[in-house]
């Protein structure tokens, strides 16, 4: 098949961000921009992207935060090459690191990500549970999105060991898997901060999006639900310019 039939490109950020990606397997959407909303950073910072795909969710805090040092981290290859392509098309500096999140310290090391090293991790792990969600027969979207029992603990490890003491993780999550994100962060990390995302109001979440500090002691927060689908006027502007990149969500602190 021709490119054009095998890639498309898409708007993200209100038209501020234009992504090429593939048209089958897994397609970047709301999760990925509500990370980057949740994400807090300073230019400057030493940003990572954990299984960044075609690098939407680093790529859209770039936008928002001139001035990161970002590095995106993709397993696949040819996904990989598109989130290269992505930042370049998008004028935005970014560092594209093929690289298994679940690799050892001397793999990361070797790829420039030494231990206790960045400021900030951003993070949109494999979450469905293969005892209920059947895998896609498309091999990358099976592994974007299907877990195994060790993926979050590893990915969390992997966080917290190239981190700066201080420094801060964000990631998504299955709403119903909040007690296994508790569970990874429970080593290592405080602060805890988790913003419930639900789809409908009245109905259970769907998501959550969970930042967490690298050793403090501070309590946890549960903060107020985000609702996606929302008819009150105030409420639906603010869910826009979150979706725009023009706002960031609480969890990011001042």
């Amino acid at each position: 098949m021709s490119e054009a039939v095998d890639i498309t490109e898409d708007a993200f950020l209100g038209g501020r961000l234009r992504l090429k990606q593939k048209r089958s397997g897994h397609r970047a959407g709301h999760d990925a921009i509500l990370l980057a909303a949740a994400t807090g950073a300073r230019s400057g910072d030493r940003v990572v992207d954990f299984g960044a795909g075609i690098g939407t969710a680093g790529l859209a805090l770039a936008r928002r935060v001139p001035g990161i040092g970002l590095s995106l981290v993709e397993i696949d290859p040819e996904l990989a090459a598109l989130a290269r392509a992505n930042a370049a098309a998008n004028a935005l500096a970014a560092e594209t690191v093929v690289l298994d999140v679940m690799a050892d310290a001397q793999v990361f090391a070797a790829n420039g990500l030494s231990p206790d090293s960045v400021d900030v991790v951003l993070m949109n792990p494999p979450f469905n549970d293969p005892a209920r969600h059947r895998g896609s027969p498309d091999q990358a979207r099976h592994t974007a999105h299907v877990a195994t029992e060790e993926t979050l603990h590893a990915w969390v490890h992997a966080a917290r060991r190239i981190l700066r003491s201080n420094g801060a993780l964000t990631l998504i999550w299955r709403a119903d898997g909040i007690a296994d994100v508790l569970a990874a962060l429970s080593r290592g990390f405080g602060s805890i901060a988790i913003l419930p995302v639900h789809g409908e109001a009245g109905q259970p979440a769907i998501r959550v999006l969970v930042r967490a500090v690298k050793g403090s002691r501070a309590p946890t927060r549960l903060l107020p639900s985000l609702m996606l689908n929302n008819e009150s006027g105030a409420s639906k502007t603010k869910l826009v310019e979150i979706l725009e990149g023009r706002a960031a969500l609480p969890l990011v602190e001042p």
